[in-house]
């Protein structure tokens, strides 16, 4: 990189920076609670033994049912935004009907028609700006600063861990000392100042024009390099919703398992509420971040060893599959009739933070860079889809364990370790497949050297 080149970030980053931190906080910290509070509401009101298990399966069924509407409906707000009205206006529009959606939960939390609507209504926006936001960080940077374009992301990252932390935090004890309408509107409060902090930054977005809807449909589905670019993106996405179907179990199937846990953190000690459990991988996440970017891959280049996203994503898929394997023994505990400790939690948070971030933070760069200029949003929006698939897969296989089907001969340790073989099989694949696949970057409207993508 020639001395001469500025090393500066956009004006607009700090904008986006803070829009994502407090929009984090108000999703994560309704969905902190939400696998709770779906049991001890409506589907086991009164703490009956007998439907412990029922009510837990239809409860992640429920919330992992929300996840995948959430991440599926990207792709609509990245064609919205990318053919139609522009990400500027997307992200604004749909944030306010996102400050709606955590309305109607404050106010439905005895009702769960209302509170079901309230749901499709934060999906909606949630999932409509999801992937304008995380392209239109992208936009700012030319190449002029494009070396710059992995630490933002970096960034990004860190944004949404911290707004993750803090809301994982406090909302969980706001809901045990103030009760649930509280603790659903406080997060409501907070999406209202990430729709501020987004307007307020108006005047310093470089705002890529909308194609038009004829002239995207011609890009997308014609012949050419935007139809390749979106193969080869799509080869590689097509192996994560795996990584996702075991990650998001940390934010369900792992909250309701620390409810029968000993989370004593010593011997007569502070016990931490289940839901608060989550925050573990959030800070972890906060911390192995910058240590990842700033010291790891940095140190392993020097080495001659190139941190590529293919040795990130095969890494961390192996990693998270190791933090299944952690959570399948604790239950081997519990259905032995042990109480295991917190503390082997903390440790499958630890792995789980450590596998994810080197896939997702990849993945969101990647998503944008292999894009030409009139498909980043909807590139952006493929790998929100993984994560759709990931929780769609889980709502199934939960819904079929709660009425006694298929997946109900999962259950116990068994239900962890089905994951893990799947990993290990998905992984296999993603090698084969991913070892041979070239790769184009683009920055703005240049595509930089083809590569493989296995060096």
């Amino acid at each position: 990189m020639p001395p001469s080149l500025p090393a500066k970030f956009p004006r607009a980053v700090p904008f986006i920076i803070g829009n994502e931190v407090a929009e984090r906080f108000s999703y994560y910290g309704m969905r902190a609670i939400l696998p709770t509070f779906l049991v001890a509401h409506f589907f086991n009101p009164g703490h009956s033994a007998a439907l412990t298990a029922g009510a837990e399966a239809r409860a992640n069924d429920f919330v992992h049912s929300f996840a995948a509407l959430g991440y599926a409906l990207p792709v609509v707000g990245a064609l919205l935004a990318d053919w139609v009205l522009g990400k500027y206006r997307v992200i604004l529009y749909l944030s306010l009907f996102y400050c709606l959606g955590h309305a109607l939960l404050a106010a439905y939390t005895d009702n769960l028609a209302g509170f079901r609507a309230g749901l499709v209504v934060i999906a909606i926006g949630m999932g409509g700006i999801k992937s304008s936001v995380t392209a239109n960080l992208g936009d700012q940077f030319d190449q002029t600063n494009a070396h710059l374009l992995p630490k933002a992301y970096g960034w990004f990252q860190l944004a949404i861990d911290a707004g993750a932390a803090v809301s994982t935090a406090l909302i969980p004890e706001l809901y045990a000392y103030a009760g649930a309408a509280w603790a659903f509107g406080v997060p409501g409060l907070l999406m209202g100042a990430a729709a501020l902090t987004f307007w307020l930054g108006r005047r310093h977005y470089v705002r890529v024009p909308p194609t038009g809807l004829l002239a995207g449909l011609r890009h997308t589905l014609g012949p050419g390099e935007s139809r390749a670019a979106l193969r080869r993106v799509g080869a590689i996405f097509l192996f994560i919703p795996v990584l996702w179907a075991l990650y998001n179990q940390s934010e369900s199937e792992w909250v309701l398992q620390a409810a029968h846990l000993d989370r004593h953190l010593w011997p007569g000690g502070y016990a931490p509420l289940p839901e608060q459990l989550q925050i573990l991988g959030i800070v972890f996440g906060i911390g192995l971040n910058p240590l990842l970017t700033y010291r790891i891959y940095p140190a392993l280049a020097r080495r001659g060893i190139r941190a590529t996203p293919l040795r990130r994503m095969g890494v961390g898929m192996v990693l998270v599959a190791l933090a299944m394997c952690i959570i399948a023994g604790v239950q081997h505990g519990l259905d032995a009739g042990a109480s295991p400790s917190v503390w082997w939690q903390v440790m499958a948070y630890f792995v789980v933070a450590g596998g994810t971030l080197m896939v997702a933070v990849t993945g969101l760069e990647y998503a944008y860079t292999h894009a030409p200029p009139a498909l980043k949003s909807l590139t952006t929006s493929l790998w929100l889809l993984t994560i759709a698939g990931g929780n769609y897969f889980l709502a199934l296989m939960n819904a079929s364990i709660a009425r006694g089907g298929f997946f109900a001969r999962f259950q116990g340790a068994g239900y962890y370790w089905f994951f893990v073989g799947l990993m290990a099989v998905n992984f296999i694949l993603f090698v084969l497949v991913a070892a041979r696949l070239p790769q184009k970057t683009y920055v703005g409207a240049v595509p930089l050297p083809l590569e493989p993508l296995a060096e």
